[in-house]
């Protein structure tokens, strides 16, 4: 069962640990730039797994599904009262009835839902939830499908979990302009929490020569450190024109 990929960050960065706009960390993301990719709100919790192990008979049928809670790696340590909501949130039998169902010459693949936990005493959670914690689902894989949105969507409603909001499909350009202006959390009870940024993801699933997924992230924060470090935030832009990060998005 595989740990969830590291997501590249859009810009390469200079000396000081600031990010250059004009520069990407990847030449996958320069020939992409004018596609519309899928955005999401990046959430600013600890990346959590389930994960389901089916183990058969010698005769093909499903003998029983080993069933897992683990965080970004295996050996993480999971915040207690954050295990306590993931036994309340995933129930085994749920689980097992909806990715194995009793079908007849069904192949049955391991199933890894991943999710971020966030709220009380994780990260700045606090705005998120005030007094509790939840999880809420960004991704699923079965077998070595990574599954759409509309999947992952229809899979959170019949658990009855959260899924990150959709923040609209938008080219790179367009996701940096949204970034950069800054935006509210769309699922903070506090309504004046700053959201952290945006994940950016090819709809279709695009892949790396490598085999990874084309996932990259932008943070609002890298804007207001490069502002805070040399100033008007579009300053290289002007010195590297390869951008226009003021042109208003869609």
């Amino acid at each position: 069962m595989a740990e969830y990929q590291k997501i590249q960050t859009l810009f390469k960065r200079d000396t000081k640990n600031v990010i250059i706009p004009s520069m990407f960390t990847l030449p996958e993301f320069e020939y992409l730039k004018d596609c519309r990719w899928e955005a999401t709100e990046k959430i600013d919790g600890t990346n959590m797994r389930v994960e389901l192990l089916p183990v058969m008979n010698s005769d093909g049928s499903l003998k029983k599904v080993l069933y897992e809670f683990k965080g970004r790696t295996d050996k993480a340590q999971i915040p207690p009262h954050l295990m306590d909501k993931m036994y309340k949130l995933f129930d085994y039998d749920k689980l097992v009835r909806y990715f194995y169902p009793d079908t007849d010459g069904r192949e049955y693949a391991p199933v890894t839902i991943y999710g971020e936990g966030y709220g009380m005493k994780i990260q700045k959670g606090g705005n998120y939830i005030k007094n509790d914690v939840d999880l809420i689902l960004f991704d699923v894989r079965i077998g070595r499908w990574w599954l759409g949105r509309e999947a992952c969507e229809n899979i959170a409603a019949t658990l009855g979990i959260k899924i990150v909001p959709l923040i609209g499909y938008m080219t790179i350009p367009e996701a940096i302009d949204y970034v950069r202006k800054g935006f509210k959390s769309t699922i903070a009870e506090n309504p004046d929490y700053d959201a952290e940024g945006l994940v950016l993801k090819t709809p279709d699933g695009l892949l790396l020569r490598n085999g990874e997924r084309i996932i990259t992230k932008i943070k609002t924060c890298d804007f207001l450190k490069y502002k805070n470090v040399y100033g008007d935030s579009t300053v290289e832009q002007k010195i590297n024109p390869k951008y226009n990060l003021n042109e208003n998005s869609n």
